[in-house]
């Protein structure tokens, strides 16, 4: 089953989930980790669904290829790294 693994900066705002998931796409992967915590899917995604300019994704070290589809293809023992950009002055 693939790993979703969330940047601890989305832990300082809310519970995040360990979550392991049979999901053959990231789109899929990512809909089951917001049924278990609804409000990470605003830290993640905009309004339309897409990824948030500040977030990034990895796929088993390969950054994600569409930001707006999601439709990168995950194995059954993907490690999915989603990380926030740290910004500030």
């Amino acid at each position: 089953m693939a790993n979703l693994h969330f940047t601890q900066q989305l832990a300082r705002f809310l519970d995040v989930p360990a979550v392991e998931v049979d999901a053959p796409r990231l789109r899929a992967a990512l809909d089951a980790a917001f049924a278990r915590q609804p409000r990470l899917r605003g830290y993640v995604l905009d309004e339309q669904g897409a990824l948030r300019p500040n977030v990034v994704i990895f796929i088993d070290g390969a950054r994600c290829r569409e930001r707006r589809v999601l439709d990168d293809a995950l194995r059954p023992d993907s490690q999915v790294y989603i990380l926030q950009a740290l910004s500030g002055g």
